[in-house]
C-alpha cells in the first residue's frame, strides 16, 4: 500500500482494473459477484485435470477407448474456439478470421489451414462454434483434441462424427461438474486445489465500508459454495465469510438468472433446508434461484448502478449488460502472466518496430523506384536510365532481405510469448483476437482478479483509453 506521504504511482500494469468503457465506481451502490473463478481462483492444473480425469472415465463406461487421451493444459489457451464440423481447435482474429488451427492434436500447417478457412468466418452465433472463453474449457479442449483423432483413427463407433465426438465431451463435463464426487473431492482437499489471496477479503471489506451492497450470485449449490467460501474467506474475516456480503444466492442458473422470472426460495439452516419466500428478500440472506429483477427490487437501485463481476463472457457479462443494463467487470486470471510476459518482452517490441518502421521506408522507396520503371517502360518516364533505376532497385532488395533476416527471429519470438503454439492471448499476430473483441464489446472494465479493486480503490474513475486508429500519426 502506498505512505501517507508516498509519491504517487499507479499499481503495478499486471495488477490494474483496464476500462473499455469509463466507469466511476463512486456512482456503483451494489456489486454482485460470481463465485467460481472469480472469488475463488482454482489451481487451473488441478482442477481442470480432475475434471478432464472424472470426464474421461465416464466416456470409457460408453465403451470408447480412452487410453490415448491425455491432459495437456499448456497445448491450449483461453478464448481460442472449437470447431465442431471439422475436429479443430482455432485462433481467430477480431474480425472472425482464423490465424492458427490444430487439428485433434496436431497443428496444421499453413497451406492446410488456409485451405480450410480462406472463406470461412468464425461467427460464435453459429452452432458449430464453441467459445472458450473460461479457464473451465481446459479440459474439453483437450478432451475434444484426442477424441477427434480417434474419429480420424477410426477407433470410434462406425459413423461417430467430430460433432458426436463435442457432444460427448460436453456431456461427460456438465455431469462431472453437477455430480458431486469432483467436488466432493475439491472440498476434503481445498489446499490442493484452491489459491488463496489474502489481499482479496481487505479489497471485499473496502467496497463494504464506502458504502456498497455486496452480493453472491453463483450456480453453485449452496453445501458446495458454504464450505469453499468458508475456506478461502474465514481465515482473513473475524466475522466470517457471510458477514462481508448482504445477500448470497446459490443455484443461480445463469445466464436464466438474468433473463427469467424464476421463483427464489429461501435456504433457513447450514444444511440448505429450503422454504418458499415470501415478501422482499432479506439483508444478509442466503436463497436459492430467483431472478435479477427481486435483486433490483431488493437493492433499491437502478441497473447503472449495480456492477456484476465474473469470468464467463456470456453468463456473466453479456446478458447482465445487454438486458439489464448493470455495469459489468470480466475476471480474467489468465491476464496477468500475459502482462508480465509483453513487459517482459518490451524492449525487443521496441526493436521490432523500429526496424518494421524501416522495412516500411524501404519498402515505399522500391515501390517508387518500380513506378518509375513502369512508367518509362510506358514512355513517359522521367528520363533516367533504366539501368540506373533497376540498381537502385536491386540494392534496396538486398537491403530488405538483411532487413527480413533480423526481423524474422523477433516476429517469431513475438507470436509465441505466453504459448508457443498460440502466442499471446489477447492478440491474433498484430490485431486483436476473437476473445479481445468479446471482452471488448461485453466488459465494461476486466481485470486479472477481484483483489485488483483493492489497488483502485472505490473512489476509482476508470477511464477507458483514447482508442487508436490505423491512421493515427504516433
Amino acid at each position: 500500500m502506498t505512505a501517507p506521504h508516498a509519491a504517487p504511482s499507479l499499481p503495478p500494469v499486471a495488477r490494474r482494473v483496464f476500462a473499455n468503457r469509463t466507469l466511476n465506481l463512486r456512482a456503483i451502490e451494489a456489486v454482485g459477484f460470481d463465485m467460481d473463478y472469480t472469488l475463488i481462483h482454482y489451481r487451473t492444473d488441478a482442477w481442470e485435470r480432475r475434471a478432464f480425469e472424472h470426464a474421461r472415465e465416464r466416456i470409457a463406461k460408453l465403451g470408447w477407448p480412452t487410453e490415448s487421451l491425455e491432459f495437456t493444459p499448456q497445448a491450449f489457451t483461453q478464448g481460442l474456439v472449437v470447431d465442431r464440423k471439422l475436429g479443430n481447435v482455432v485462433k481467430a482474429n477480431r474480425f472472425g478470421f482464423v490465424v492458427r488451427a490444430m487439428h485433434g492434436t496436431r497443428v496444421l500447417e499453413f497451406e492446410e489451414q488456409r485451405a480450410m478457412y480462406s472463406r470461412v468466418l468464425v461467427d460464435l452465433a453459429e452452432p458449430r462454434w464453441q467459445f472458450m472463453n473460461t479457464l473451465f474449457s481446459l479440459s474439453e479442449a483437450c478432451l475434444f483434441a484426442g477424441l477427434a483423432d480417434l474419429v480420424d483413427a477410426g477407433k470410434l463407433p462406425t459413423g461417430t462424427s467430430y460433432e458426436d465426438a463435442y457432444a460427448v465431451v460436453r456431456s461427460s463435463l456438465d455431469a462431472a461438474h453437477v455430480e458431486g464426487a469432483l467436488k466432493a473431492e475439491i472440498v476434503k482437499e481445498p489446499d490442493r486445489f484452491v489459491e488463496l489471496d489474502e489481499e482479496l477479503p481487505l479489497a471485499l471489506r473496502d467496497l463494504r465500508q464506502a458504502g456498497k451492497k455486496l452480493l453472491v450470485i453463483t450456480n453453485s449449490e449452496w453445501e458446495y459454495t458454504r464450505d469453499i467460501m468458508s475456506y478461502t474467506f474465514d481465515r482473513f474475516v473475524p466475522g466470517g465469510w457471510r458477514s462481508l456480503f448482504d445477500l448470497v444466492i446459490v443455484g443461480a442458473r445463469k445466464p436464466e438468472f438474468f433473463m427469467g422470472s424464476a421463483p427464489i426460495f429461501e435456504i433457513v439452516d447450514e444444511s440448505g433446508l429450503l422454504r418458499p419466500s415470501v415478501g422482499p428478500l432479506r439483508e444478509g440472506g442466503v436463497y436459492l434461484g430467483g431472478n435479477a429483477r427481486l435483486v433490483e427490487k431488493k437493492l433499491e437501485c437502478p441497473g447503472e448502478r449495480i456492477l456484476y463481476v465474473g469470468d464467463h463472457i456470456f453468463s456473466d457479462v453479456n446478458v447482465t449488460k445487454n438486458l439489464l443494463r448493470w455495469r459489468t467487470a470480466l475476471i480474467v486470471r489468465a491476464l496477468e502472466d500475459e502482462v508480465h510476459a509483453l513487459e517482459s518482452f518490451k524492449q525487443k517490441q521496441r526493436d521490432l518496430d523500429a526496424l518494421m518502421a524501416e522495412k516500411e521506408l524501404l519498402e515505399h522507396a522500391s515501390g517508387q523506384l518500380r513506378l518509375r520503371l513502369l512508367r518509362d517502360d510506358g514512355g513517359y518516364g522521367d528520363g533516367v536510365p533504366p539501368a540506373e533505376l533497376r540498381r537502385g532497385l536491386s540494392q534496396l532488395r538486398g537491403q530488405l532481405e538483411e532487413l527480413d533476416a533480423r526481423i524474422a527471429p523477433l516476429a517469431r519470438e513475438g507470436v509465441e510469448i505466453v504459448n508457443r503454439s498460440w502466442g499471446p492471448m489477447m492478440r491474433a499476430g498484430n490485431d486483436k483476437s476473437h476473445l479481445a473483441r468479446q471482452i471488448e464489446r461485453h466488459a465494461d472494465v476486466y481485470t486479472s482478479r477481484v483483489a485488483n479493486f483493492l489497488y483502485a480503490t472505490p473512489f476509482a474513475y476508470l477511464r477507458s483509453p483514447r482508442g487508436s486508429l490505423p491512421h493515427d500519426v504516433v
